[in-house]
């Protein structure tokens, strides 16, 4: 029986395209031909075949193009492993996340009513990697175009281990993909650059991936194309597909998040299933038209509330001014015509990592409060990320006075139980913090200096050696002895003294070795302090 005798009655507007010369009777014949060479591939060997799904149009076409040719062949040959990888960065719109695990559950459970190979794989970032402990732990700013640090992290790392991982127990794969060239300019563009690694139609080779080949089924279809098949073909698993246009039809935006698996692979852009803290595009206009076109799904403002907030064209009053291992570095822009030379900011100040947990945590018992009952189980801040978060703040920020527990505690009104600490630092706590801040008289630095260097002998006190320490402690002087001024200033000096060298000028060197031109204030060490 052949699966385009299922197909319905086409409707009119759907015979003919206006976006391309192919009509309805020559798309059936190139789907008929596309089935069969799906079977072929699948029956040549039993390489695993991993079907990249995000839960949107394209990649669900791709896997029910997969699912029905594949259950035309007599079950004993259905030996080959097909895996549906699906990747949860844990920030995703929540209406998207929700929909995607209960189909990943639905295809589970047809795979298994169906006798089909069919397994779903739903990955994660490693929690040191996630967004919250990039953001509140660590202090990274919001992803900008220019420093996209989230894409690796969430999206390529997490999808690239299972895809690794499958090649290492079968030697090869084959990972196919809803990618399609009519989806953007830069799209078809990329796909044209990776047809030279072409081993057969829709098959290609990826010289950064060795022995995983990327099959594109789909790459020439139009999007009526793609809704045309989602439209008249039943869903093998279960799902009516009307429920994922009506999904599409609720936004304005016409393209969902892709798995993405290399830096080829273009950012979400303004697409509607994207993350929904994502700075990497002016607004999120899918959420807005959510909220706005449904009252049911009003109770996702705080989230656009947060993400809007995040999103500030200057945010360097939020941000410290040395990079986050504590230098100073300096970059040339053009301010009304003149070179301004000025310091790259670095992560987060302490107030604003402290102010965005606040945030997420308000945001998350709001939502708990407001959300159909449905939804009032939502997480928007996974328990273990706060824990690393808090191990950050006191390991590697040397925050010793433990904000978390009680920052988690006000907000939520319930004690923090953290899954792998055992009560923080037992030496030293709030109580010696605010001492410090008291003998600090107002001196960021000064606290932030007197700090790093007790946590820092504390740390070294549980060691059976303590090789290093001096190095450590001399770091700590390298990195928070001088204030703000004399910081940048020192760093413009080194910076004139290498442009010179550089340039030949040794006059200008001999100016700056004789002291001709004013060198700045002394930097403080543990060796000054100890012996003087």
């Amino acid at each position: 029986m052949n699966t385009f005798s299922q197909l319905p009655i086409i409707p009119e507007n759907l015979q003919t395209s206006n976006n391309g010369n192919r009509k309805v009777e020559d798309f059936l014949q190139d789907l008929e031909i596309l089935e069969q060479e799906i079977r072929e591939l699948y029956v040549e060997d039993q390489t695993p075949l991993v079907i990249g799904w995000s839960g949107g149009k394209d990649s669900t076409a791709v896997l029910q193009l997969i699912w029905n040719a594949i259950a035309f062949l007599p079950e004993e040959e259905r030996t080959r492993k097909i895996y549906v990888l699906t990747n949860d960065t844990l920030v995703e719109n929540p209406i998207i996340s929700a929909w995607i695990r209960n189909s990943l559950n639905q295809i589970t459970i047809a795979a298994q009513q169906q006798k089909m190979p069919i397994e779903t794989h739903l990955t994660y970032p490693a929690i040191k990697d996630t967004f919250w402990c990039c953001l509140i732990g660590k202090g990274y700013p919001a992803p900008r175009n220019r420093f996209r640090w989230c894409t690796e992290r969430l999206k390529i790392s997490p999808a690239d281990a299972f895809i690794n991982e499958t090649i290492r127990n079968h030697g090869q794969a084959i990972l196919a993909l809803g990618t399609r060239k009519a989806e953007s300019i830069k799209r078809a563009a990329s796909m044209a650059k990776h047809r030279k690694w072409r081993v057969r139609d829709r098959l290609n080779s990826n010289p950064k991936r060795p022995n995983c080949l990327i099959y594109l089924p789909i790459e020439d279809w139009r999007t009526d194309e793609v809704w045309m098949y989602l439209m008249q073909f039943k869903n093998p698993w279960g799902q009516d597909n009307k429920d994922l246009f009506e999904m599409y039809r609720g936004a304005t935006a016409d393209n969902e998040c892709p798995l993405v698996i290399d830096t080829s692979t273009p950012s979400c852009g303004s697409s509607r299933f994207g993350c929904w803290v994502c700075t990497l595009v002016s607004q999120d206009k899918s959420m807005e038209a959510m909220i706005l076109n449904d009252e049911a799904k009003e109770w996702m403002q705080p989230l656009l509330d947060i993400r809007n907030e995040l999103d500030v064209k200057n945010d360097h009053d939020k941000r410290d001014f040395r990079r986050i291992f504590g230098t100073v570095q300096l970059f040339e822009r053009n301010v009304d015509g003149e070179t301004s030379v000025e310091p790259i900011p670095g992560p987060y100040k302490r107030e604003w990592r402290e102010y965005w947990l606040r945030r997420v945590l308000e945001a998350q018992q709001q939502v708990r409060k407001n959300a159909p009952p449905d939804m009032r189980d939502i997480t928007l801040i996974q328990p273990e990320e706060l824990s690393e978060i808090r191990r950050i703040w006191l390991e590697e920020k040397h925050e010793f006075d433990d904000s978390l527990p009680r920052i988690y505690q006000e907000v939520t009104g319930e004690p923090f139980e953290d899954p792998r600490h055992g009560g923080g630092n037992a030496m030293l706590g709030v109580d010696e913090w605010q001492i410090l801040e008291e003998l600090s008289e107002g001196d960021p630095m000064y606290l932030e200096l007197m700090t790093r260097l007790l946590d820092t002998e504390r740390q070294y006190k549980t060691m059976s050696r303590r090789t290093g320490i001096y190095d450590t402690l001399e770091r700590c002087f390298e990195t928070s002895s001088r204030s703000q001024s004399e910081a940048i200033a020192n760093a413009h000096y080194q910076r004139d003294l290498k442009q010179a060298a550089k340039e030949g000028k040794v006059e200008d060197i001999k100016k700056i070795v004789n002291g001709e031109k004013p060198e700045p204030p002394q930097q403080l060490n543990w060796a000054s302090l100890k012996f003087s």
